[in-house]
């Protein structure tokens, strides 16, 4: 299997449940995924031409409305998943390798988790609770050398990503058991709470 990119991996997840044009899909994007806020048209639509040249999904023009052929409007186009857009969702959803917890693709992976069976999504969990706690003990020794040095405010900026650290990884511990006590691998999901 080809290696999906996170925002090509995006865009199949939202376009799971039906047709949206570019400007709904970066809406979308941007509603749904807190990191792809910014995303830009010049992103998005070279993706979603690299998509359709892959078979993953087709476009579909659309007229606007009181067009004429003077009109400089463009056509707008919707885009949909295809029957291979569908077969490479549903195997990235199956799977759970080590770049499905990375920073920048959990956050992707998790919004498809109500469409991800148990198992996966309970091997992502702890697989993001395993790096992250790497990543504590890093925070912590660098925090260590700081205070060594004396740089207060480098020393300040550590401590602030080691509280971040573990409040998430707190939350992956709630979610965690979560889905361990969830009764025949159902899909509970989320137990609401601060993160």
């Amino acid at each position: 299997m080809a290696k999906t990119d996170v925002l090509t991996l995006a865009i199949l997840g939202i376009l799971r449940d039906q047709p949206l044009h570019g400007y709904q899909i970066r809406k979308r994007l941007g509603a749904e995924l807190g990191p792809f806020r910014a995303l830009s048209y010049g992103s998005l639509y070279p993706c979603l031409r690299r998509m359709v040249e892959a078979g993953l999904i087709e476009a579909a023009g659309e007229e606007p409305v009181g067009s004429s052929p003077a009109s400089s409007r463009r056509a707008r186009i919707a885009y949909s998943l295809t029957d291979a857009g569908r077969a490479r969702l549903a195997e990235e959803l199956a799977s759970a390798g080590a770049s499905s917890w990375d920073d920048d693709a959990f956050d992707v992976r998790f919004s498809l988790f109500a469409h991800t069976d148990a198992a996966t999504r309970l091997r992502i969990l702890e697989g993001r609770r395993s790096r992250l706690s790497e990543r504590l003990e890093e925070v912590a020794e660098g925090l260590k050398r700081m205070h060594e040095r004396h740089d207060a405010y480098t020393a300040e900026l550590q401590r602030h990503g080691l509280e971040q650290v573990e409040r998430e990884i707190s939350w992956l511990d709630r979610l965690i058991e979560n889905e361990r006590s969830a009764p025949g691998g159902d899909n509970p999901g989320p137990t609401p709470t601060g993160h």
